[in-house]
Formats: C-alpha cells, sequence, structure tokens
C-alpha cells in the first residue's frame, strides 16, 4: 500500500503560498519520492487569491488534485471559508489566529501558530511567516525529512538562506505540534 499525503495552502498574493508549494515539491524530489503541484491565482500578483495544492506519494500519482488535504496552511480567512470545507476529522489546518478564526462546523484539528507575530520579533519582518509554518508543518509530515527540506529550502531562496533556515527551525521548535518523528 502506497502513502499519499495530500497539502493544501492557500491565501493572497504575496504570502509565499506558491513558493512554500515549490519547496516541498523540490524536497520530495531531493528525497527521491513522487510529488505533484497544482497552482491557481487570480490575475493580480499581490494581494489576490492563490492556492498551491501538493501531493506527495512513494508510488506514481495517478490524480494531482487535493480532494481531502491532510494538513491545510490557511493563510486567510478567505482561504479557510473557501477550503475548510474539504477538511475531515484526519486534517491538520496550522493557521495564524492573527489573521484567521476557525469556524464551527469543520472537523479538523486545529494548530494555531502565531507565525507573523514570531516573524517579526524573532527575524524582524514578516515576510518569513510562510517558512515558520513550513517549519511547523515538518514536524508531522512524515514523508519529508528535514534535510531534504533545508537543501530545498537553500536551492529556492539562496539570497536570504540564513534567515529562512532560522524561520524554519523556529516553526519546527513550536510546541503542540503532532510530530512525526
Amino acid at each position: 500500500m502506497s502513502s499519499r499525503t495530500e497539502i493544501l495552502i492557500s491565501g493572497f498574493g504575496g504570502q509565499g503560498v506558491v513558493r512554500l508549494g515549490q519547496i516541498l515539491g523540490q524536497a520530495a524530489v531531493h528525497q527521491g519520492i513522487y510529488a505533484t503541484m497544482l497552482i491557481s491565482h487570480g490575475t493580480e500578483t499581490r494581494g489576490g487569491y492563490v492556492r498551491s495544492q501538493v501531493v506527495l506519494s512513494d508510488a506514481f500519482i495517478a490524480s494531482p488534485v487535493v480532494e481531502r488535504p491532510d494538513y491545510f496552511c490557511a493563510f486567510s480567512q478567505i482561504a479557510y471559508a473557501k477550503y475548510g470545507e474539504l477538511c475531515g476529522p484526519e486534517s491538520i489546518i496550522l493557521h495564524d489566529p492573527a489573521s484567521v478564526a476557525p469556524e464551527a462546523g469543520v472537523p479538523a484539528r486545529h494548530l494555531a501558530i502565531g507565525a507573523e507575530a514570531l516573524a517579526l520579533e524573532s527575524l524582524g519582518d514578516a515576510v518569513y511567516a510562510n517558512i515558520i509554518f513550513l517549519g511547523a508543518l515538518s514536524r508531522s509530515c512524515a514523508l519529508l525529512s528535514p534535510e531534504c527540506i533545508v537543501s530545498a529550502l537553500k536551492q529556492r531562496l539562496p539570497r536570504h538562506f540564513e534567515k529562512n533556515l532560522q524561520a524554519f527551525e523556529l516553526g519546527r521548535s513550536l510546541t503542540g505540534l503532532p510530530s512525526s518523528v
């Protein structure tokens, strides 16, 4: 039996939604597992709607569509409202409480990560919030090794690698997260 992990990332343009999907896909390549990524976004570059769907598997992926995400990184309330209903009781929704208020009726496990405030406080810039989410996600996603994610992070964001690595480690060090390790 193969292992399939579905990851949905959604928010606004400029929040690093697509970049996060690219890093996850690149990490899968480094690890030698199958990966697909679908992105969709509005016509605006910054501020418009953006979504990345990433599917990881140790076997061929027949469909790249995320139908019931194992993980949902909700970067905005609009994204949460639009895709929260796809989640089931086994899904984990990562969200920043400054941007997303969980709604009744979404049966998933909710993990509040104050990524934007943590990025500002620890790294001096909220732009690193998505990489803090990546670190938190990596604690729970057993299919990808942290080493492969760091390697992909270095390839995708070489210019500010040290700060992104700090953000990744901050996310991994958060307490209260489900751990696959």
